[in-house]
């Protein structure tokens, strides 16, 4: 379905982000991955994604909280594979703490990770994207994109500016063959909601286990996680041409949680 396009996916060495890259490229697209682990810790990943499904693989390790190396990073994959068809911004970080005690420098971290990235990224790659008439843009809000939670000031800021950026964005470029979207997933037991457990155990006073069942599923009536599996296969519809009049949308995936 995706032969020949090539998409970014931002945070992808796990969790979700690399779930994405996996299920794009199980449909013939070439991936650019991105993270923050060295690239030699990185190669068996590129590696497997290259044997299992033939498709061009390549690392950059691009810090999302420099502009200069996302624009590097956009162009590169241009360079390298001719064209940046897909872009999902799924790189993300996370801390807890009350507003009154949030540490300013954690603030300045969430909100250039989470969201401001996702502009910079979009910023690059959509003039290329124009000049073809075909784009699929995928920002990986949150549940936390719609509602908000105690504790998470910064993260819930930045994810309601992605909704609000997605919108932005389809508005300007709905007449031009791309489209943007938001997912908003609940809770995925990936490796930033493990570091979650603890750190919301301490700032509730309560056990991890009272964390899982009375915060976290608590708010899910599925009461159980998201599995990223189910977010790869969305990413791939979004990309899908049974997708193309979706945009602007942002999309719960939340088991019914912001549906209270």
């Amino acid at each position: 379905m995706l032969n020949g396009k090539t998409a970014i996916v931002t945070g992808s060495t796990s969790g979700i982000g690399l779930t994405i890259a996996e299920s794009l490229a199980e449909q013939g697209a070439n991936i650019v991955l991105n993270g923050i682990e060295p690239a030699a810790q990185v190669d068996p990943v590129v590696q497997g994604l290259k044997e299992k499904w033939g498709v061009g693989v390549q690392f950059d390790g691009a810090d999302m909280r420099d502009p200069a190396q996302i624009e590097t990073m956009v162009s590169g994959a241009e360079g390298e594979f001719g064209s940046v068809d897909i872009l999902v911004n799924n790189a993300g970080i996370q801390n807890v703490a009350p507003v009154d005690e949030f540490p300013v420098d954690k603030w300045d971290a969430i909100i250039a990770i989470n969201m401001s990235s996702a502009f910079h990224t979009t910023r690059a790659a959509l003039p290329g994207m124009k000049k073809r008439g075909w784009g699929r843009i995928i920002n990986l809000a949150s549940a936390h994109g719609l509602v908000a939670s105690p504790f998470k000031s910064a993260y819930v800021a930045a994810k309601h500016g992605v909704v609000g950026l997605t919108k932005t964005v389809a508005l300007e470029v709905a007449e031009q063959g791309i489209t943007c979207n938001a997912i908003c997933p609940g809770y995925v037991r990936t490796p930033l909601v493990e570091k979650q457990i603890p750190a919301t155990a301490e700032a509730r006073g309560i056990t991890e286990e009272e964390v899982i069942r009375d915060v976290m599923l608590a708010a899910q009536p599925t009461k159980r996680f998201v599995d990223t599996s189910e977010l790869g296969a969305l990413a791939v519809f979004l990309c899908s041409e049974a997708a193309s009049s979706m945009t602007g949308s942002a999309l719960p995936v939340d088991g019914g949680w912001t549906a209270h």
